[in-house]
């Protein structure tokens, strides 16, 4: 018999959670673009599900990630670690993540875009909430 995983201990916390989600966007055009880094490090720095934690933390972390997207299936188990380890609350918190990194570098490519449709499908968030949050991110980074 199988373990159901939804009953037992997720295998990465909250905090590497929103790191995976925001790591797998900006990698999922096997590029992750300086602007991608910056915006990641300055949310790490400023949001309060991050408070008390450093740049080495952030960089052990997102190398971890890394690892797991280079294996066959990465994406897919990389979601499902995410969508294990987030509490409801926090799951919009991961896409609304996510989604400003994509947009971050001012250019949302469809591999950016078919990771967060991903995502969401993994988070369970419906399409109107995801779009929601895909605008916000976008409007944030319009240039003037």
């Amino acid at each position: 018999m199988q373990a159901d995983h939804r009953t037992s201990a997720p295998l990465i916390s909250s905090q590497e959670a929103l790191i995976y989600a925001m790591v797998a966007a900006a990698a999922a055009d096997r590029t992750i673009a300086s602007a991608e880094i910056e915006r990641m490090h300055s949310m790490v720095r400023e949001l309060p599900a991050f408070r008390g934690l450093d740049d080495a933390w952030f960089g052990r972390e997102a190398q971890a990630c890394g690892k797991l997207l280079s294996r066959p299936e990465g994406i897919a188990n990389v979601v499902r670690l995410i969508a294990e380890a987030l509490p409801g609350e926090l799951r919009e918190t991961a896409y609304a993540l996510a989604a400003e990194v994509a947009a971050s570098d001012l250019a949302v490519k469809a591999e950016e875009k078919a990771f967060l449709a991903l995502l969401g499908e993994g988070l369970q968030l419906d399409e109107l909430t995801r779009a929601a949050l895909e605008h916000a991110a976008h409007a944030r980074h319009r240039p003037c």
